[in-house]
């Protein structure tokens, strides 16, 4: 693709960034192919061959983003489908995200999605606030259709029926192996996961314990910062990413890390991205170390000695997270985890389709959300499974809200599957339990 932007546009980063991208995109539209909302709209704007020509029409005239412009790139879900698909390796990540950065600077919103966006960044990454939220939100639950904005009513719907209590396992600490120590690793234990699902981080911890790995809590880490990134709140998610970064370099300059360990894969997109984002920035050097050390737990697993177990006698739908398959490029590991576990492992048609979790956007763009819900449910259940399992506890809540079903992380069977206990999400009120025991 041609551009014409000038020298002195050239000479901030994120335009040069984004010249470079749109230079590399050759219009073959294969991305429409697999991006889930030109699905649903059909539109060619809704698409990332569209969104491409509005965000390079905006950025090289370097004019006041339009409501049409603002409207189209606003539901994209970031799923990234469109750079696995492809030829040209076109960045659109990258792209997007300065596009959205340059729209919370230049265009004035209505005062309802200032508000809503105000609401999201200043409660979701704050466990505290957002457990709050969530109690709060389970009490204007029968109240819901009196609100007027599908947006407002989304957020109720979000509440679970049960908020679990905090995990003090959560808190700054290290983790002893129960065997002679492997390797040393820093564990993530994020924001949003911490107030919906305790149990992931408890799995995790005891999972990777039991194969020899020193688990550690790093004092200062927190949000990845992706869920403000994604909205274009640089300065925002930056700050707390700056602060994830001290702390590892801390641990890393100390007794030394093996790993970034991350069981949210839409937070290890972020970090893994943490050297891009801080490529001009005084924190340049230690943000690429962190970015460099960083893996998916099924990464780390696939190192690991994974204890080879017998049959299960359960099938399980594993439904692959947007963020691990096209973010991270992480397509088999945890579908080899769980088989080598002793699990049964199916995919549903069109794996590659997002479930419309995707950070906020199920808040934002609750109708398109929706639609993607139903049809990534229709395809797991279509596969008959006694369960389901993912990677990522947006998707998690998002497709556990559409199916009885029981959905629980891939770290929770295999940490069950190797001595740990049933996943309390196996048994849970209003979910159809497995029949077959996985344990003897």
């Amino acid at each position: 693709m041609q551009t014409t932007f000038t020298e002195e546009q050239l000479q901030d980063p994120g335009t040069k960034r984004a010249n470079e991208i749109l230079r590399s995109c050759v219009h073959c539209g294969f991305c429409t192919a697999t991006c889930p909302t030109y699905q649903v709209l059909g539109d060619e704007l809704d698409s990332p061959r569209g969104r491409i020509y509005l965000i390079k029409d905006m950025l090289e005239n370097e004019r006041v983003p339009d409501e049409k412009t603002v409207k189209h790139i606003d539901r994209c879900l970031s799923c990234l489908a469109c750079m696995t698909t492809c030829p040209s390796g076109v960045h659109y990540m990258h792209l997007v995200d300065h596009a959205r950065a340059y729209i919370e600077k230049h265009y004035d919103r209505p005062w309802s999605d200032r508000a809503l966006r105000w609401l999201l960044a200043r409660i979701l990454p704050y466990p505290g606030r957002f457990r709050l939220a969530l109690m709060a939100a389970k009490l204007a639950k029968p109240f819901k259709g009196l609100l007027p904005d599908a947006r407002l009513r989304a957020m109720l719907d979000m509440a679970p029926k049960h908020i679990p209590p905090v995990s003090r396992n959560d808190d700054p600490q290290s983790f002893a192996p129960a065997e002679p120590r492997k390797k040393r690793v820093a564990l993530m234990t994020g924001c949003a996961q911490k107030a919906l699902n305790t149990d992931i981080n408890d799995a995790t911890i005891r999972l990777l314990t039991r194969l020899g790995c020193e688990v550690v809590v790093a004092q200062g880490a927190g949000c990845c910062g992706a869920l403000t990134h994604h909205m274009g709140r640089e300065g925002e998610s930056h700050a707390t990413a700056a602060k994830n970064i001290r702390a590892w370099a801390a641990e890393m300059d100390g007794q030394g890390l093996d790993a970034i360990v991350i069981n949210t894969s839409g937070c290890g997109t972020t970090v893994k991205d943490y050297g891009h984002m801080f490529r001009n920035d005084p924190l340049a050097a230690d943000a690429a170390r962190v970015s460099a050390i960083t893996m998916d737990v099924s990464e780390l697993l696939m190192q690991l000695e994974l204890p080879e177990g017998a049959d299960k006698g359960l099938t399980v739908a594993y439904h692959a997270a947007c963020s691990l398959q096209h973010g991270q490029q992480i397509k088999t590991h945890p579908k080899t985890l769980l088989k080598r576990a002793g699990f049964k492992v199916l995919e549903p048609a069109d794996s590659h389709l997002c479930c419309g979790s995707a950070g906020t956007y199920n808040l934002m763009q609750p109708e398109i959300s929706a639609e993607l819900k139903a049809r990534k449910v229709k395809t797991l259940e279509a596969k008959q499974p006694d369960l389901i399992a993912a990677g990522n506890i947006g998707c998690m809540m998002q497709i556990g809200s559409g199916t009885a079903l029981p959905i629980v992380h891939t770290v929770e069977l295999l940490d069950w599957a190797t001595g740990g206990p049933q996943p309390p999400a196996l048994t849970a009120p209003g979910k159809r339990a497995p029949e077959v025991p996985i344990l003897r």
